[in-house]
């Protein structure tokens, strides 16, 4: 059984930093690439950030770029967000999820789209308020 489980939400003052990690087991970890999603309420699923399944290959969409940083372990199967200079729109519920790697992409793709990951966390909480 394939378990996703993301930790590390929580509340936090405009300016200040959070880290959330991402877990998995039942699967072979360094076969996946990874990414982080977002959702507010009313909204669908937003694509955050991603990394390749080596770790040499991230991305960001441009309103996180400079403040979130994206690693991964692979001996440890753990993906982690790096989130500093956190703003009020960066409230939402934080997903983490698993892409199996293709043999019809290059090494350094990078997915970005919700339908392209297989497995996903149950969410976690970040708000961000003063």
């Amino acid at each position: 059984q394939v378990k996703v489980v993301e930790s590390g939400g929580g509340l936090v003052q405009p300016g200040e930093s959070l880290t959330l990690s991402c877990t998995t087991s039942g699967l072979a970890f360094d076969d996946y690439h990874m990414g982080w999603f977002r959702q507010i309420p009313g909204k669908d699923r937003a694509w955050v950030s991603g990394i390749n399944y080596s770790g040499s290959s991230t991305r960001y969409i441009d309103s996180v770029k400079g403040r979130f940083t994206i690693s991964r372990d692979n001996a440890k199967n753990t993906v982690t967000l790096q989130m500093n200079n956190l703003k009020p729109e960066d409230t939402a519920m934080y997903y983490c999820a698993a892409s199996e790697m293709s043999v019809y992409h290059e090494d350094d793709y990078v997915p970005s789209e919700g339908y392209e990951f297989h497995y996903w966390g149950q969410g976690n909480q970040v708000t961000v308020s003063s």
